[in-house]
């Protein structure tokens, strides 16, 4: 059985910055599951600038499709535009309850640790760091208690991009294909759980 995998979310989960399509965080993962003996199609219905208020039209049009499994990558544009972290975790809910009332197995990245960014100035580091802390951890509470995995490679993965400056693109912001690869290999595993259970999942409903 193929799995159909629904990509959710902003310019990571769409893969900007990356060199070509087959080094965004959707290829790498899909190839990865293939890897594994777990076949699959990847859509990416994640949109560049899209906050967690945008879950809900992006979902929308990735129900039509019916994944089997969804992965949920959203909050630097919260962070930037200073949103309420317990108002963005809710919309985030809200998206993983309707695919996970829909059959699919969730994984959620939540917000990454904007910190590191290069053009953050040394001195608002420390603030950045909490701010980008709070909102991940209220986010990450929300799509666990709807039923998602975490995946976290925002606030545990982001050592590296604060010492290797190749892991970013030419803007400063989003992350290379160096950087991808990064962030793929920190999913990797919880989504090949999801993948997992989601095949599983259809074999028990097909018999």
């Amino acid at each position: 059985m193929t799995l159909k995998f629904a990509i959710f979310g902003d310019s990571i989960a769409y893969g900007q910055g990356a060199s070509a399509a087959a080094d965004t965080v959707a290829q790498r993962l899909s190839a990865d599951l293939r890897a594994h003996d777990l076949p699959n199609e990847v859509r990416v219905f994640a949109v560049p600038g899209a906050q967690s208020r945008d879950l809900r039209a992006q979902v929308e049009r990735g129900l039509a499709w019916r994944p089997q499994l969804a992965l949920i990558i959203i909050g630097a544009n919260d962070l930037t535009r200073f949103l309420p972290p317990e108002q963005c975790a809710a919309q985030l809910a809200d998206a993983v309850r309707r695919l996970r009332a829909a059959g699919a197995e969730v994984v959620v990245a939540p917000a990454p640790d904007l910190s590191v960014v290069p053009w953050v100035p040394p001195q608002m580091r420390a603030v950045v760091r909490a701010g980008s802390q709070v909102m991940h951890d209220a986010q990450s509470r929300a799509a666990r208690a709807e039923g998602a995995r975490v995946a976290d490679f925002g606030m545990t993965s982001s050592a590296g991009f604060a010492v290797d400056q190749n892991l970013f693109s030419a803007d400063r912001f989003h992350p290379s294909s160096a950087g991808y690869a990064v962030i793929a290999g920190a999913l990797a595993a919880t989504v090949r759980e999801a993948a997992t259970a989601a095949r599983s999942s259809q074999g028990t409903s097909l018999g």
